[in-house]
């Protein structure tokens, strides 16, 4: 990563670029299933869920710009699964097809000691080749496959649950 280029934790004050970054993606109807923009209030109580040893919520900067960002969710939401955590990356749009998402994904990977992480999990339209290309050059594996489960623009799409142990 070029020194520019910096991997923080995000602070409440990056939340408006953040959500910036999400809603662009909503368009393309390959990345979210939101149909309409997030609001920065409709995110705060997500924002609030992230913890910098436990679920963390990262951006990665080129000096004061943010490129992109990270989030680990906590998986089902039961103690069994705590070792469990789905991933998420949005990248702005100038800097797609860069290597940021290799940058934020690697960095991920390398945390998971210390979060208690040994199994990252994606949920991702199976039409999204570009995020589950991502997730393959680092070892990840279909897990599942959900047909026609969600409708974009009367469109009907699959999901794909793909993951990696890290154990």
């Amino acid at each position: 990563m070029p020194s520019e280029m910096t991997i923080t934790d995000a602070s409440v004050s990056d939340l408006e670029r953040i959500v910036d970054i999400y809603n662009s993606t909503i368009p393309s109807r390959m990345v979210t299933a939101d149909l309409e923009p997030v609001t920065v209030e409709s995110r705060l109580k997500w924002f609030n869920e992230h913890s910098a040893d436990h679920r963390p919520l990262w951006v990665l900067k080129d000096g004061h710009d943010i490129m992109a960002w990270l989030s680990f969710q906590s998986f089902y939401g039961r103690p069994a699964y705590n070792a469990t955590a789905e991933i998420s990356i949005y990248i702005a749009e100038g800097y797609r097809g860069k290597g940021v998402g290799s940058l934020l994904l690697e960095q991920a990977i390398a945390e998971c000691p210390r979060l208690g992480i040994e199994n990252i999990v994606g949920f991702v339209f199976a039409h999204n080749e570009p995020s589950l290309a991502l997730l393959r050059k680092f070892g990840f594996k279909q897990w599942g496959y959900l047909p026609r489960v969600a409708v974009l623009d009367g469109v009907e799409r699959d999901l794909v649950i793909i993951g990696t142990n890290l154990k």
